[in-house]
């Protein structure tokens, strides 16, 4: 008796492996009881490469800045930045969120390298302008600064972009041009070359800042602010079919391609400018903003 009653005490007091890990699970919860981890509070799209564009959704009312530039997320948490022509190697991207939440990530650029291009035959007058165009030129220029500082409501942009026009790809963006043998500062564009009367459309949704038929080098042009500022520019249209304040969506007929201003042929220079930063429409083509929805 003695024998059984020691017995059953060590028994009692060896503990039972399975009972001990069912007694340990009672205390955490399982996996399908675990919570998702919380969504981004900022998430982008977009290669950091120079003249690309970003575009970040977030919560309504974050500060973005992207070097010396900022946005501000709209209502819906919608932004847009942008890189300039020729970068840092290294940019710091800061986003201070209303609740306080301040992130910061540094970004390495990728660096490009751009051609030389040759543009013979251009009408002299547009490559060393006459003394009587100045003051023409001068008042333009106003005009073209005045739009550029539009900072539209809405989010085109948000929607993604789509080419303007149908050709042949005649010039590309950074490219140094060289006019009848004279250099001159980078081409910012991406060029259609069509016929003349080839329509031209909108690329996204945005407002008209500007809708001018005869400028001096740029002949008819276009600035639609697709929002937060961020403007593309439509050069040497033939026709121009909107006016100032024109609100257009996606794929709306704009203008016909044409050769005025500083222009050897028919075709459609189509420029973006974000804040005091040329963007590559190549690159914008190419965003896909559908995974920020």
């Amino acid at each position: 008796m003695i024998v059984l009653a020691a017995l059953m005490a060590l028994q009692a007091q060896v503990s039972d492996p399975i009972a001990d890990v069912l007694s340990a699970d009672s205390e955490f919860p399982m996996a399908e009881e675990i919570q998702e981890m919380p969504e981004p509070s900022l998430s982008c799209v977009g290669d950091y490469v120079e003249g690309a564009a970003i575009i970040c959704r977030g919560e309504p009312g974050t500060l973005v800045s992207l070097g010396d530039q900022s946005a501000t997320a709209d209502e819906e948490g919608w932004l847009i930045l942008g890189l300039n022509r020729d970068s840092d190697e290294e940019m710091t991207l800061t986003a201070a969120l209303p609740s306080g939440e301040l992130i910061r990530q540094v970004h390495l650029i990728e660096q490009r390298e751009y051609d030389m291009q040759r543009v013979d035959g251009v009408p002299p007058r547009t490559v060393n302008p006459p003394a009587e165009a100045l003051e023409r030129i001068r008042a333009q220029s106003r005009m073209k600064a005045a739009a550029y500082t539009s900072r539209w409501e809405g989010a085109g942009f948000s929607e993604g972009f789509i080419q303007p026009a149908e050709g042949i790809i005649s010039g590309v963006y950074g490219s140094q041009r060289v006019y009848n043998g004279e250099p001159r500062r980078p081409h910012y564009g991406l060029d259609f070359a069509n016929e003349a009367g080839t329509p031209v459309y909108a690329p996204a949704a945005g407002i008209v800042t500007l809708a001018d038929p005869d400028m001096y080098y740029e002949g008819g042009l276009i600035f639609i602010d697709h929002g937060q500022g961020f403007t593309s520019g439509f050069l040497h249209l033939g026709a121009v079919q909107v006016e100032v304040g024109d609100i257009v969506e996606q794929g709306d007929q704009i203008g016909e391609i044409g050769s005025g201003g500083r222009a050897t042929g028919a075709h459609l220079d189509w420029r973006i400018k974000w804040r005091n930063r040329y963007i590559d429409p190549a690159l914008v083509l190419e965003l896909d903003p559908e995974s920020l929805r």
